[in-house]
């Protein structure tokens, strides 16, 4: 069984950083790619970022320029910087990874969610 597990959400005044961490434990393999998305009272789930297994990278246009994601594959965790933060970057933030468990079994999974908010 695999889990994600999101830490690093938390209040922060418009302008500061935050950065949140996924971490995967379990039966794992591989991990392929790995994503952000969030999720705002009222709005549908939303791509912010993701990370291929060779590092390459993705951000929605909202958040270019502000946010990095990154991957310690020793680790098995995927971070999230964010800088500059505004009060519409108010949302549930879930982890996401494709993840294998054996050579050829693997599975899509989700973490609990991390709540971040901006203030203005």
């Amino acid at each position: 069984q695999v889990q994600l597990v999101e830490s690093g959400g938390g209040l922060v005044q418009a302008g500061g950083s935050l950065r949140l961490s996924c971490a995967a434990s379990g039966s794992i393999f591989s991990i392929d790619a790995m994503a952000w998305y969030r999720q705002a009272p009222g709005k549908q789930r939303e791509l912010v970022a993701a990370i291929t297994s060779g590092g390459s990278t993705n951000y929605a246009d909202s958040v270019k320029g502000r946010f990095a994601i990154s991957r310690d594959y020793d680790k098995n965790t995927m971070y999230l910087q964010m800088n500059s933060l505004k009060p519409e970057d108010t949302a549930v933030y879930y982890c996401n990874g494709a993840i294998r468990s054996s050579r050829i079994r693997g599975g899509n999974y989700w973490g609990q969610g991390t709540q971040v908010t901006v203030s203005s």
